[in-house]
C-alpha cells in the first residue's frame, strides 16, 4: 500500500469522525473540486472529486492527481459532514491502477436507488476516460460498482438527470467543436443507455467545453456547462424545452475567476437556489482546488443573474458556531491573507489598523443565550481593542475584548469576554478595530457561547 493511499485512508478516517465547519471554502481538511450537490430527503449532499499532491510524471493528468472521493452533507450549509472515501481509484473493477486520474463525479435517486456515477481510466486503454456507475440503498454508500464501463459512452464528467416522468439521462464529455459534449437516454435499470449518443445542439462550438449539468425549473430545462473562451474559464448556460434540446444559449452563470478550471452544480435547497463550484485560493495552486458555493437568483423570465464568487458564501450559522470572519462581507483598513505556520489551513485578518472593520452577514442569534465571546488573535505590536457590533461599525455593541501583545504575529491565543449587551434573531455583525496608530493585531475566528 502506498504512502498517498495510506494517508488518504488515515485522512477519511479522522474527517468522518469530526463534523468541518466553513464558509467558502465549504471545507480545508482536504481539497476538492468538482462538486455536484444534491438533495435527497431533506439534506443536502456533495459528491466532488479529491485532489493531492505527489503524483510523478506518469501518473494523473494534466498535472491533476485525483486518488479518490468523497462524500459530504449538511442539513444548514454551514457544518459539513466529511463521510469518507466512497470510492478508491484502485477498487474500479474495469480501471487502471494508481493512475490517479479520478475525475468529476455525480451521483441521483431513483426509485429507492442511490446510482453514483464517475469517469475513470479503462485498463483496457479503449478511450481517455469511460464512465462506471454504483449503486447503492443510501446517499453515502456503501455502493456496489458496476464490474464493466457503460458500453456506448466514453468522456468525462457524467451527470445523470432523472425527469419528472421518471426517464432518465446523462451528459457527459469534453473539448472542442459539434459533438463535444453529449446526452444519451438511460435504460431502467440506470446502468445501459438506451440508442446512440446524441450531440448537444444550440450552444457555443468555439473553445473548450466540458463539466455537463442539468436542472429543470418551472417546466424549463436548464443545461449549463464550463468553457474555456476569449474570457478564459465561464460557466455557461442555455435552456430547452426538452431534456435533450435543442437549446437556446443564454449566457454566463458565472464570469471568469482566474481559476484556470471551474466545474458546478445548481440546486435548490430550502427554498433557495445554490450554485457549486470550485476555487484554488486556499492553495494557491490551480490544480489543488477547493469546493465553494454562492447563492444565484433568477429574473422574472427564468434567466439567471450572472454570479461574482464571494468569500461569504453561503448558509447562516448560529451564534454558537465558529464564524471564520476573513470570509467577510466587506472590509475596511485590513486585508485576508493565508495562516502561517498553522496545523490548519485557512485565512487570517491581518495588517489591521485603527477605525477598521469587518462584515460579516447572517448570524443566527438565541436571546439570553450568549453569555461569552471568544476571539482567536496575534499580536506583534501593543495590541489593541476589539468590539462587535451589529447593523453596522457603529451600532448596538454586543462585546469587547482587549487584545495585548501576544508574543508575535502568528502566536495565537484564544481570548474571552462577557457580553455586555444582548440581541436576538439574525443579525449582520461588525468586527470594529480600535487602538493607537500602526498595525494592531490579526484575527482568525470568533464565536459567542
Amino acid at each position: 500500500m502506498t504512502f498517498k493511499k495510506v494517508l488518504s485512508i488515515v485522512c477519511c478516517t479522522l474527517a468522518t469522525i469530526y463534523s468541518v465547519t466553513a464558509q467558502n471554502p465549504l471545507v480545508t481538511h482536504l481539497y476538492t473540486a468538482d462538486p455536484t450537490a444534491r438533495v435527497f430527503d431533506d439534506i443536502l449532499y456533495i459528491y466532488p472529486s479529491h485532489d493531492i499532491e505527489g503524483c510523478t510524471e506518469d501518473q494523473g493528468s494534466n498535472g491533476f492527481c485525483m486518488p479518490d472521493y468523497h462524500i459530504f452533507s449538511t442539513t444548514d450549509l454551514i457544518n459539513y459532514r466529511d463521510h469518507g472515501v466512497a470510492l478508491d481509484q484502485n477498487d474500479v473493477p474495469w480501471g487502471q491502477k494508481n493512475m490517479y486520474g479520478m475525475w468529476a463525479p455525480d451521483c441521483i435517486k431513483k426509485g429507492d436507488k442511490y446510482y453514483y456515477y464517475y469517469p475513470g481510466m479503462p485498463e483496457d486503454k479503449s478511450a481517455f476516460r469511460r464512465v462506471g456507475v454504483g449503486i447503492s440503498d443510501s446517499p453515502t454508500g456503501p455502493f456496489t460498482w458496476e464490474k464493466d464501463y457503460i458500453k456506448g459512452i466514453q468522456g468525462i464528467d457524467p451527470n445523470p438527470f432523472v425527469d419528472d416522468d421518471g426517464k432518465a439521462y446523462i451528459y457527459y464529455g469534453g473539448g472542442k467543436g459539434t459533438g463535444a459534449l453529449k446526452v444519451a437516454r438511460l435504460k431502467d435499470n440506470m446502468t445501459e443507455i438506451e440508442g446512440k449518443p446524441e450531440d448537444i445542439i444550440g450552444i457555443p462550438e468555439e473553445g473548450y467545453r466540458e463539466a455537463s449539468f442539468m436542472f429543470k425549473r418551472n417546466g424549463l430545462y436548464y443545461f449549463s456547462w464550463g468553457r474555456v473562451n476569449q474570457n478564459n474559464y465561464e460557466i455557461e448556460y442555455a435552456t430547452s424545452k426538452s431534456p435533450m434540446g435543442p437549446f437556446d444559449f443564454q449566457g454566463v452563470i458565472m464570469p471568469n475567476i482566474d481559476n484556470g478550471t471551474n466545474h458546478h452544480s445548481i440546486v435548490e435547497y430550502k427554498g433557495k437556489w445554490y450554485l457549486f463550484y470550485h476555487y484554488w485560493s486556499l492553495s494557491n495552486h490551480n490544480r489543488l482546488r477547493s469546493m465553494r458555493a454562492d447563492e444565484i437568483i433568477f429574473n422574472k423570465n427564468g434567466s439567471i443573474v450572472p454570479k461574482v464568487a464571494t468569500l461569504r458564501g453561503i448558509g447562516t450559522p448560529k451564534a454558537g458556531d465558529l464564524i471564520q470572519l476573513d470570509r467577510y462581507n466587506d472590509l475596511v483598513n485590513a486585508k485576508i491573507s493565508l495562516l502561517k505556520d498553522q496545523p490548519t489551513k485557512g485565512w487570517q485578518i491581518d495588517y489591521i489598523k485603527e477605525y477598521g472593520w469587518v462584515q460579516f452577514d447572517r448570524v443566527l442569534f438565541e436571546k439570553g443565550k450568549q453569555n461569552k465571546f471568544t476571539a482567536r488573535v496575534a499580536s506583534g505590536s501593543q495590541g489593541g481593542t476589539l468590539e462587535i457590533r451589529i447593523d453596522n461599525p457603529q451600532g448596538p455593541l454586543l462585546a469587547r475584548i482587549k487584545i495585548e501583545n501576544t508574543g508575535g504575529w502568528n502566536n495565537w491565543k484564544e481570548i474571552t469576554a462577557p457580553f455586555i449587551n444582548q440581541t436576538k434573531g439574525v443579525k449582520n455583525i461588525y468586527a470594529t478595530f480600535k487602538g493607537p496608530k500602526g498595525y494592531l493585531y490579526n484575527l482568525d475566528w470568533i464565536k459567542f457561547e
